[in-house]
């Protein structure tokens, strides 16, 4: 009996351990979510505090049947419009008959205006990366980031009618912190990010390599970081697009998925493989 109850209490322990391993190795990720309306509690979803990330962890009351998360995925581009890449990125997706949503720099739309119409005119979308892209976006004030955003809607607006110039917004480079999304949501937007980056940003990455991250990262529903100005991204796009089709998927804009998906979905969607 004492041998049974030494072993019980050793495989307690383990599993005390693991858990708790298994907490901390949760609670120390970065908080990086998908998407912070501009109603949303941003100082209650960033906060790096212990007890605010357990609450979060357990407060979502997330759909019982988990088989049926909605399988949806929006190709998000960074950046540009470029005079090169972007007119072959616009071709392929229009070849594969895929909807995107693009975040313009106004300062290169207003060197391309052409391209920038074009983007419109082939039904994708276009939401607001700023004016000017500032690489170090998270040390802005609130008044500096409302002027980045405003200067860069009126930009886009001179040359296209998508209302979510004035609703989407994405921060240059992924970078922001709490007062900069406050900002971003006293101007009126929704801040959106990313479940998944397969790092096309990368001057040497393969086509390949984008497509396999991807499969191996795939989430229902999702929305995917990649930009408008590299070749290998273009070139990943068939296959990419062919394996989520196969997988069930259907491409829509940031915009659409925002709005036809509960936000607990699209903060806690299901992990799978394509």
């Amino acid at each position: 009996m004492r041998r049974v109850g030494l072993a019980v209490a050793i495989v307690a322990a383990v599993a005390l351990a693991v858990g708790a391993l298994g907490l901390a190795h949760l609670l120390r990720k970065p908080i990086v979510p998908p998407v912070i309306t501009r109603g949303a509690d941003a100082r209650r979803i960033l906060s790096p505090g212990v007890v605010a990330h357990i609450e979060r962890i357990f407060s979502d009351r997330l759909p019982g049947d988990r088989s049926k998360s909605p399988r949806l995925i929006a190709l998000t581009f960074d950046d540009g419009p470029y005079p090169v890449e972007t007119p072959l990125l616009l071709d392929e997706l229009a070849a594969l008959h895929v909807p995107a949503t693009f975040f313009l720099i106004g300062d290169d739309a207003t060197l391309y205006p052409g391209l920038t119409r074009r983007i419109e005119a082939d039904g994708d979308e276009i939401a607001n990366h700023t004016q000017t892209h500032p690489a170090f976006f998270n040390r802005l004030g609130g008044a500096e980031v409302r002027t980045e955003l405003v200067q860069g809607a009126r930009t886009l607006e001179r040359y296209v009618h998508d209302p979510s110039i004035e609703r989407l917004m994405r921060p240059p480079h992924g970078r922001f912190t709490l007062a900069t999304v406050e900002a971003a949501q006293r101007a009126g937007y929704d801040v959106v990010l990313w479940h998944d980056d397969p790092g096309d940003w990368r001057l040497s990455v393969l086509p390949q390599t984008i497509v396999s991250h991807a499969a191996a990262h795939a989430t229902a529903p999702e929305i995917m970081l990649l930009h408008s100005g590299r070749l290998a991204t273009i070139e990943a796009l068939p296959e990419l697009v062919a394996r989520y089709r196969r997988a069930g998927f259907r491409f829509v804009t940031a915009g659409t998925l925002l709005r036809d998906v509960p936000l607990v979905e699209i903060d806690h969607p299901k992990r799978l493989r394509v």
